[in-house]
């Protein structure tokens, strides 16, 4: 059995570059994808930036702000925001802290036909190549992609970020 550390203890003090008041810590790393946590102090960043794979941010805990394209909303723990592949996003807090999870999935390309590649254990992958991640849903470039329901559409303000 394999045990990885993240959380309080385990982060790295400087978060990933193109950010500010934040920590993380990767959980995994592989052909896959990769897994992380991350912990945005209150007023903190990451900068707005594209990425070539499908990702999900997944709030475990606060909350904040995040952008997809143009479109910025706000986020509470309990709610995954999808990234899309080469789509600018970033996401950042005001007064409060927010821990994520951020989950990339690689985006594994379809080899010729006739050509073959090492798959787990390096076994022979099949002629025909590999399947590819997940398309996201069809939408319009730049919005958000919520997977969980719409937030209250009134919020008094003592009741802290983000509603």
């Amino acid at each position: 059995m394999e045990i990885r550390r993240f959380g309080i203890g385990h982060r790295r003090a400087e978060g990933p570059a193109g950010t500010h008041g934040v920590e993380g810590q990767p959980i995994h790393a592989g052909r896959e994808g990769a897994i992380s946590e991350l912990a945005l102090h209150a007023r903190a960043a990451i900068a707005p930036h594209s990425n070539p794979n499908p990702t999900y941010f997944l709030v475990i805990e606060g909350g904040g702000w995040v952008q997809v394209g143009d479109e910025r909303t706000r986020v509470a723990a309990g709610e995954a925001v999808v990234w899309p592949p080469n789509v600018i996003h970033a996401a950042w807090t005001e007064e409060t802290p927010m821990r994520a999870l951020v989950v990339e999935f690689a985006v594994r390309l379809e080899l010729a036909a006739g050509d073959s590649a090492e798959g787990p254990g390096g076994q022979p992958l099949p002629a025909g190549g590999l399947d590819r991640a997940p398309e996201p849903a069809p939408r319009e470039e730049g919005s958000v992609t919520r997977l969980t329901p719409e937030p209250p559409a009134e919020r008094h303000s003592s009741e802290g970020e983000p509603w």
